[in-house]
C-alpha cells in the first residue's frame, strides 16, 4: 500500500496535455475502481462528500476530510486530487489544512476563492469571492506548508462567472505567482477556453462533467485534466434509488439475481479480499477451502 511517502505524483499529468476525465470518489473501493479502469487520478470532492453525509461541504471540517484521504489513499494507488474547498478559514486555516491533506497521502489538493466560512448557496450558485490579495496569500501560506515538493496545489477561481473573464485572469495570474500548479476555472465556452489557455502561464485543469469538451479542443488548449465532480455520484444515487423503490413495490431488488451475485464477487475483489484470505489461509484459516 503506498504511504504518504510514497503517494504517486500527480506532477506528470499537468505536464501532459492529454484532457484526460478525472471521476469523482468517494471511498476507497470507488478509488480502487477508478483506477481499475484505467483513469490517471481520482478527485474526492467536497461537494460530493457533503451530500454523502447528508449536510453541505460548507459544514465539512479539515480533519473529516483529511481522514477520508487516508481511508482512500491507504487502499488505492492512484493519485488523488483532495478538494480543499476554502481552506477551512483563512490562511493559517488553509496552511493546516494543506499539512493535513499532504499527511494523508493526497497527490493535490483543490483551494477556491469563495469566502470562508463556505456557504451552503453555493451550490445554488450563489458565490462570494474574497479579494485577490486575500486568496494569494492564502496560497503562500499553503504553499510554504508543503513537505513534499511532488504535491501540488490547484487554485481555482469562481471569478469566470461572478467577475468577468478580465477578473478571473488576473486572479489566476496572481494565484501563479503566489504558489499554485495549476489553475481550474469554468470558461462558458470555446473562446473563453482559449483565452485562459493563451494568458495564463500555469497547466489549466477544467471542471466539468465527461465530453463536455471535445478532445481535440483540450489538446489544443493544452487542457492536462478534466473534473467531473458529480456524475458518479449522481449514478450511484439513482441505482440505490430506483432499488429501493423495486424492493419496496414487488419485493425483490430487480435485475437478475444470478448477476448481482456475480456483482457481489467481483466488488470483493475489486475491494481487495482475496489479499485477505490469503493471510488467513497462512495463519488462522488454513483448513478453509477456497
Amino acid at each position: 500500500m503506498p504511504t504518504a511517502h510514497a503517494r504517486p505524483s500527480i506532477r506528470p499529468l499537468l505536464a501532459a496535455p492529454s484532457g484526460a476525465t478525472v471521476p469523482v470518489c468517494l471511498d476507497a473501493l470507488g478509488a480502487r475502481l477508478i483506477e481499475q479502469h484505467g483513469f490517471p487520478a481520482a478527485y474526492l470532492s467536497g461537494g460530493a462528500l457533503g451530500f454523502a453525509l447528508a449536510v453541505s461541504e460548507a459544514l465539512l471540517t479539515t480533519t473529516e476530510v483529511a481522514a477520508r484521504t487516508r481511508e482512500i489513499t491507504q487502499r488505492s494507488g492512484i493519485p488523488l486530487i483532495v478538494d480543499g474547498g476554502v481552506g477551512f478559514g483563512d490562511a493559517v486555516h488553509a496552511w493546516r489544512a494543506l499539512a493535513e491533506i499532504e499527511a494523508a497521502g493526497g497527490a493535490a489538493v483543490e483551494l477556491e476563492d469563495q469566502v470562508a466560512p463556505k456557504r451552503a448557496h453555493h451550490h445554488r450558485g450563489h458565490e462570494h469571492l474574497v479579494p485577490l490579495a486575500e486568496m494569494a496569500g492564502k496560497l503562500a501560506e499553503a504553499a510554504g506548508a508543503r513537505r513534499d515538493p511532488e504535491f501540488a496545489i490547484i487554485a481555482r477561481t469562481g471569478a469566470v462567472r461572478h467577475e468577468g473573464m478580465d477578473a478571473a485572469i488576473a486572479r489566476a495570474r496572481a494565484y501563479v505567482a503566489a504558489g499554485a500548479d495549476a489553475i481550474m476555472l469554468t470558461p462558458r465556452d470555446e473562446p473563453e477556453l482559449r483565452r485562459a489557455a493563451a494568458e495564463i502561464p500555469a497547466p489549466l485543469v477544467l471542471m466539468a462533467m465527461a465530453g463536455r469538451w471535445p478532445a481535440a479542443l483540450l489538446a489544443e488548449c493544452r487542457v492536462p485534466l478534466v473534473i467531473d465532480p458529480f456524475s458518479g455520484q449522481v449514478v450511484m444515487y439513482r441505482a440505490l434509488r430506483d432499488m429501493l423503490a423495486h424492493v419496496r413495490d414487488l419485493g425483490t431488488p430487480g435485475g437478475d439475481g444470478d448477476e448481482l451475485m456475480t456483482l457481489y464477487r467481483e466488488m470483493q475483489a475489486v475491494a481487495g479480499m482475496e489479499a485477505l484470505y490469503a493471510i488467513e489461509r497462512r495463519t488462522t484459516e488454513q483448513d478453509a477451502e477456497e
